[in-house]
């Protein structure tokens, strides 16, 4: 009776068409991109378009005590948007409108829905840039990459998501409707509640409206590839070129398993036969040259085998393209490595201080023959944000288990190194344990107060980060 009450005031709040009940569609909503994490049945998908359809939803399911699973894309790697049974999920795809661009304040107000790639072409008609760009950015929304508070490989030079977050526009748990922050280039007033919302996954409120700082577009970047004989001393580069004071815009690590699976996935010429290759990129200036030289003179000192720069534009999106290519391939390589749709992968996403990659690195590789396990390796070096890929059997328990120990151990070295569960894909369901560890019990209990504080009945995204 009450999932009937539910539905009815649902429909009468979207109207029908917005309300999907149909099971091979509710199907389709249950999980994201997230392999081997727990995920549950909707009761219904609901598909709003303002921030006032958003706070009826959330009203609705608060009325009958149903969990609301706040879902963008689905793109995450953490099983964040993952589906409970009997939930609400409350979409926000269809919210997809570019409401503002100020050429003057440098600020862009849209809604969740956005694409990242589709704001990045908007605001480059102004001349303006707005730099998160997750690997994922011509499909993931602007709202997924604030509740993860999304990185991406521009990051090293230009910081993450909550950099460029300005302001919020919130649906609460009780359907109540928050404004945090602001559009002015400076404001200090009162607590940054922006910032508590930026990575909160959907546990905290439903973000149904973003204000984000933009750059004056760059000019296209020099980009340079370095070939090593091993990850950890790529890992040892990357340490260096921090130590010296460089600044590249870019600073990626593909290991050979990944150059393998790209090149087998797309093929472009990348050499299959290197242990590690780091794509780096300098911003076109007047110091642009100097600076990829050395950065070249860096990546040689440290043992790289060859070092060669991009001849022309062309050539330097084509690698790019290759780093982005790095997850459908992996899935590929995981099929092809277990076939009959058996292959799956466990995605690793944490972060070590610049000094403690290599360390990093190279423990990946013992704790890969440990055991017995292949794990490719990628990620923003230069952030020391690395994403070790396991390759599971999803049907064979014991190849399972051994995927699981390999994450847990590599949570616990990163740890160890004074890194952090997770640089940006969030907690989701995947780390909720290796958060836990990482902040210990306080940190747990502050957590706790601020989800009673703003959900007391638990209804939003339940089971995620804690």
């Amino acid at each position: 009776m009450a999932a009937s009450l539910l539905l009815d005031d649902l429909r009468a709040a979207l109207g029908p068409d917005a309300v999907l009940t149909d099971p091979d569609l509710l199907r389709g909503y249950e999980r994201d991109e997230a392999d081997l994490c727990a995920s549950g049945t909707p009761v219904v998908v609901t598909r709003p378009r303002s921030t006032e359809e958003v706070a009826a939803v959330v009203r609705a399911a608060g009325r009958y005590g149903v969990p609301v699973v706040p879902q963008g894309a689905r793109t995450g790697l953490a099983g964040a948007a993952n589906a409970v049974d009997g939930a609400v999920v409350l979409s926000t795809t269809a919210m997809d409108a570019i409401l503002e661009i100020d050429p003057v304040s440098r600020i862009a107000v849209v809604q969740p829905g956005v694409v990242n790639a589709a704001l990045t072409a908007a605001v480059a008609e102004h001349g303006l840039w707005y730099p998160p760009d997750p690997g994922s950015w011509e499909s993931s929304t602007i709202g997924g990459n604030v509740a993860t508070n999304a990185g991406g490989m521009c990051c090293v030079k230009y910081g993450v998501t909550t950099e460029y977050v300005l302001g919020l526009e919130v649906v609460l748990a009780s359907g109540e409707v928050l404004r945090t922050g602001r559009r002015t280039a400076k404001g200090v007033a009162g607590y940054d509640l922006t910032r508590l919302f930026v990575g909160s996954e959907g546990t905290l409120g439903v973000i149904t409206e973003v204000t984000v700082a933009l750059r004056p577009a760059p000019a296209a970047s020099l980009t340079l590839v370095a070939v090593f004989g091993s990850t950890g001393a790529a890992g040892e580069a990357v340490a260096r070129i921090a130590a010296q004071g460089l600044s590249p815009s870019l600073l990626e690590l593909l290991d050979r398993t990944h150059l393998v699976a790209i090149e087998a996935y797309r093929p472009m010429g990348l050499r299959t036969d290197a242990e590690a290759l780091l794509l780096a990129a300098a911003d076109t200036g007047p110091r642009a040259a100097e600076d990829l030289a050395e950065l070249a003179a860096v990546c040689t000192a440290a043992g790289a085998e060859e070092v060669y720069a991009a001849t022309d534009a062309a050539e330097a999106a084509a690698l790019l393209q290759a780093r982005r290519l790095a997850h459908p391939a992996m899935e590929k390589y995981a099929a092809d490595t277990y076939p009959g749709g058996n292959g799956g992968l466990i995605i690793d996403d944490l972060a070590v201080p610049r000094g403690a990659l290599a360390a990093l690195l190279d423990g990946v590789a013992r704790i890969a023959a440990e055991c017995a396990v292949p794990i490719g390796v990628v990620g923003h070096a230069g952030d020391g944000n690395m994403h070790p890929n396991i390759v599971v059997d999803r049907n064979d328990p014991a190849s399972l288990e051994r995927g699981r120990r390999a994450f847990d151990e590599i949570m616990r070295l990163g740890l160890e190194l004074g890194g952090t569960c997770t640089g940006e894909h969030g907690v989701g369901l995947l780390k909720r344990e290796w958060l836990a560890r990482e902040i210990g019990p306080v940190g747990v209990r502050v957590h706790q107060a601020i989800k009673s504080a703003l959900d007391p009945a638990g209804l939003l995204n339940p089971g995620k980060v804690l």
